[in-house]
């Protein structure tokens, strides 16, 4: 399937405000009472092709306050690129899961929420049975949005990493069934003005400026994401061969998308990455044997650096990677498809340097309401 382009062109509360998810690399479950005299809860829920994750926050000053959460791998995608439908087990883990959320709306008393559904619910030809099984079985109204709009919700999240020297920037979010890159050129910017910016990115992005001097270079949507790349290559035995072949593959992906095509200098450029690939293996270069968020976000790495970490997970060999607990449990058997895909993306744009972003889809859609609402008491940047 040929990638998609536009026509021309965790548990305890936690502020999130300037300096703005993916899920860490253990599944996060948590809950925490309402503020004081707060304003009334929002709720974001991303229904991935691996995952189920939901965040329910509170409007606080320039950012929000995240009072509960919740992440579970529902593998909904399973069987979907050789069936073209997604399997009675996984509608059923997944219906399992969002019932969980449900009654942590009800509990919180959430009236503002958006819910969306993904990657695998666009290619599913029964996709639309299935929301509606959804909202017979949990009342709860799903949304399958289109890779656009995912892409202007990974840029929303992560604007805050964005650096006052930033001129190009590529932000890439590494999904269960799919990537979306966007790149950015905010050269006529002024520094003070870039991340406002990208906060305010229009839901038609190829068609509407972001502001003063900023556009969207080119954007596209690669089918393929952790999921769905290692589906594609589970028959390859040797460790190493699979991983080569899949990040080749995907880079093979990318030859049609402008800035790849361009040679583009070090200076101001900036790649800002999210997905629990990258946050993973922040964490295991920091030697994190518990996830820590606030180590994470923000974190930049080298490209040297997260070589060493993948070559040290080649060099662990399958049963080692489902035993070292910087990885856990649901992301061993996805971390080096998503490695491949990260490589990649190293390999072929001119920095050597990646922004950690521990958010995505739920912190872009808790802002994009708040703001929209006009409950932030400040400029969200």
């Amino acid at each position: 399937m040929p990638p998609r382009r536009p026509e021309g062109a965790g548990a305890i509360p936690v502020t999130i405000g300037a300096a703005l998810d993916d899920a860490g690399p253990v599944a996060a479950e948590g809950d925490a009472p309402r503020l004081p005299g707060s304003k009334q809860p929002y709720a974001a829920l991303d229904l991935g092709t691996n995952s189920c994750r939901m965040l329910v926050a509170q409007p606080r000053g320039s950012g929000f306050q995240v009072i509960d959460s919740f992440s579970k791998s529902v593998q909904l995608g399973a069987g979907l690129s050789a069936s073209g439908r997604l399997s009675r087990g996984s509608m059923a883990r997944t219906v399992q899961a969002l019932r969980i959320c449900k009654r942590k709306f009800q509990r919180h008393g959430v009236e503002h929420m958006r819910l969306v559904a993904t990657e695998a619910c666009r290619r599913a030809r029964n996709a639309g049975e299935f929301i509606n099984h959804i909202r017979q079985q949990t009342g709860l109204s799903l949304e399958i949005i289109p890779a656009q709009e995912e892409a202007r919700l990974a840029v929303i999240s992560c604007s805050p990493l964005i650096g006052r020297s930033t001129e190009q920037l590529l932000v890439v979010d590494i999904g269960g069934g799919s990537t979306e890159l966007v790149w950015l050129d905010l050269s006529n910017v002024p520094p003070e003005g870039r991340r406002r910016a990208l906060m305010r990115m229009p839901r038609d992005f190829t068609s509407r400026p972001l502001g003063a001097g900023a556009h969207v270079v080119d954007w596209i949507s690669v089918p393929l994401g952790v999921a769905t790349l290692k589906d594609m290559y589970a028959d390859v035995a040797d460790d190493s061969a699979r991983f080569a072949l899949m990040s080749c593959h995907f880079e093979e992906q990318l030859a049609e998308f402008a800035p790849y095509q361009t040679n583009q200098t070090k200076d101001g450029f900036q790649i800002i990455g999210t997905s629990g690939t990258v946050t993973t293996v922040a964490a295991s270069f920091l030697g994190l044997k518990r996830y820590d968020r606030a180590k994470v976000d923000g974190l930049e790495m080298t490209s040297e650096q997260i070589d060493s970490v993948i070559r040290a997970y080649l060099h662990l060999g399958e049963a080692g990677r489902r035993a070292d607990p910087r990885i856990g449990r649901d992301r061993q058997s996805l971390i080096m498809s998503g490695a491949a895909i990260l490589q990649a993306l190293l390999r072929v744009w001119p920095t050597d340097r990646l922004s950690v972003a521990d958010r995505g889809l739920r912190e872009g859609l808790l802002y994009a309401q708040m703001s929209a609402d006009g409950v932030l008491t400040d400029d969200p940047l």
